[in-house]
């Protein structure tokens, strides 16, 4: 054999493996008829078609449609099928639906009126407009779709699911169902293999207990009941809280918020602000640190503000038990009024502040302590201070002399945020250092001790005092005056601790994030 007859052998060859190769690629691009009760020949727009009737069941690659009737366009490579239309891909996923035009060429499968789509063990679609592209086992739907597995029921007007990697997205409307929650959004996306819900836009979450959330983004598990989410306003009971960040554990009632929380208090004008906070839902407590401070705010516009290593709100279906903590490195700041303690408790039952541990507040000029003190607040300004053993008040004049007065209580009174008059009970006494009138310069020392003691004060500073049962008086001139007799026992002279603004407004003034609305509920 010489070496043409060689070459032309194997020219044939590759014409017949070319020609097998096209047979093969056609044979997998056309859609056959596998069995049929009856066929009819028909004709529509001069495109001539098979009529079959009864058990119809064409095949397609792994693919396998079911109806009662069909028109086949053989040429086209396409079908249209009618009644009890399923379609079988594989070994886990089944459509069915009244309807369907089918697409060989393009692997298109459109389904209409009653379809259900279902990835075995994992998801169903319910729809009356299915497209599924069968290349990207992905199926669209238009004008309004519910997916349903074990734990969730999501609608929405548009949407498509991807049967590869199970994640379906939701358009317009959205709405997700749960027996401890509802869901709305615009848009959103959900696993059906790992129930994970994940919030695509700005998502509103209302809980079965009537508590709200709206979060920009995130991802919710709903097995686990766990969430990581951002930018979120809460609101439970009586407060609203936000926050940059959110981990929440829905199974143990438990939560972290980080970056930039505000905690509003819808009835006590209270806003707690810091960057961290922890909260605790079957107890009501919420704890919030770092950077931590609070305000009251008032009707004269200027705000009391405290500050802690660590702020606590207990929330309670009882009033008597609402109240907010605040421990270790306690400061508090208003224009007119500052202190320190180790810690206190705002009682909203009561609207009464009580300070602990070697608490010092400061008035003006006036220093004022004792064992403990408790401040009253009512139409939202102070009223009323109780100092309650070892109370004892210290004001520095003009020449740095140390006014006091002591006693075992003390009941101060505000008026237009200053204070206005100190009754003092048991066991008075006092230093006042008397300054001429004319140049101020030292004239003595008072000292009295009595009973109980009235102080009167005229824009913060003391105008006048009136003491009450037996009082001794004795007034010692400058060069009669002894150091030991210029103090009190028990004075301390605390002005280094007092704080200024920036020591107690650990942060800006954030703006307070509106609660939920029920707008929501509409799925606008």
């Amino acid at each position: 054999m010489n070496e043409t007859s060689i070459n032309t052998i194997i020219r044939g060859l590759l014409v017949i493996a070319l020609v097998l190769v096209a047979f093969s690629a056609d044979a997998q691009r056309r859609v056959r008829l596998k069995d049929a009760d009856e066929l009819r020949a028909g004709t529509r727009d001069n495109v001539q078609y098979q009529r079959l009737i009864g058990n119809v069941v064409f095949t397609h690659n792994e693919t396998t449609i079911y109806c009662d009737s069909a028109h086949f366009y053989r040429r086209e490579n396409s079908l249209e099928a009618f009644g009890n239309v399923r379609i079988v891909e594989g070994d886990s996923i089944t459509i069915t639906g009244n309807r369907l035009i089918y697409s060989g060429d393009d692997k298109v499968a459109k389904l209409r009126r009653n379809v259900v789509f279902t990835k075995l063990a994992t998801a169903t679609l319910y729809t009356n407009y299915l497209d599924y592209t069968r290349p990207t086992n992905i199926a669209y739907y238009y004008n309004g779709g519910r997916l349903v597995d074990s734990i969730n029921v999501l609608t929405s007007r548009k949407g498509h699911y991807n049967a590869n990697n199970n994640l379906a997205s939701f358009r317009e409307n959205v709405v997700v169902t749960n027996p401890d929650y509802t869901m709305y959004a615009d848009s959103l996306q959900y696993n059906s293999r790992t129930k994970e819900i994940y919030f695509v836009t700005e998502t509103t979450v209302i809980n079965k207990d009537s508590s709200r959330a709206v979060y920009q983004g995130g991802v919710y598990n709903t097995i686990s009941k766990t969430s990581d989410l951002y930018e979120g306003v809460g609101e439970s009971g009586d407060y609203t809280i936000s926050g940059d960040s959110y981990d929440l554990d829905a199974i143990r009632n438990v939560g972290r918020v980080r970056g930039n929380v505000v905690m509003a208090s819808k009835k006590e004008n209270l806003i707690i602000y810091g960057q961290a906070s922890d909260f605790y839902r079957a107890e009501g407590i919420t704890k919030v640190y770092d950077k931590a401070f609070v305000t009251k705010l008032t009707d004269d516009s200027d705000s009391l503000f405290i500050t802690a290593d660590t702020l606590v709100s207990i929330d309670s279906d009882d009033p008597a038990k609402k109240r907010i903590l605040a421990y270790h490195n306690v400061k508090i700041y208003k224009r007119d009024l500052q202190g320190v303690a180790d810690s206190l408790v705002y009682q909203a039952a009561d609207s009464t502040i009580y300070f602990y541990k070697d608490p010092v507040l400061w008035t003006q000029g006036n220093q004022m302590t004792a064992d403990s003190v408790s401040m009253l607040i009512e139409n939202n300004t102070i009223s009323k201070m109780y100092l309650i053993d070892n109370a004892f008040v210290i004001s520095q004049d003009t020449l740095k002399n140390f006014n006091q007065i002591k006693g075992r209580t003390m009941t101060a009174e505000f008026a237009n945020s200053q204070l206005h008059r100190v009754y003092v009970e048991g066991n008075g006494e006092s230093l006042y250092f008397a300054l001429d009138e004319n140049d101020m310069s030292f004239m003595g020392m008072n000292r009295i001790v009595c009973s109980s003691i009235t102080i009167r004060f005229l824009d913060g500073k003391v105008n006048n005092l009136s003491f009450y049962v037996s009082p001794e008086a004795r007034f010692i001139p400058p060069h009669e005056l002894k150091k030991e007799e210029m103090r009190l026992r028990g004075f301390q002279w605390r002005g280094d601790r007092r704080p200024d603004r920036s020591q107690v407004v650990r942060g800006p003034i954030l703006p307070i994030a509106p609660p939920p609305t029920a707008d929501a509920e509409s799925g606008e």
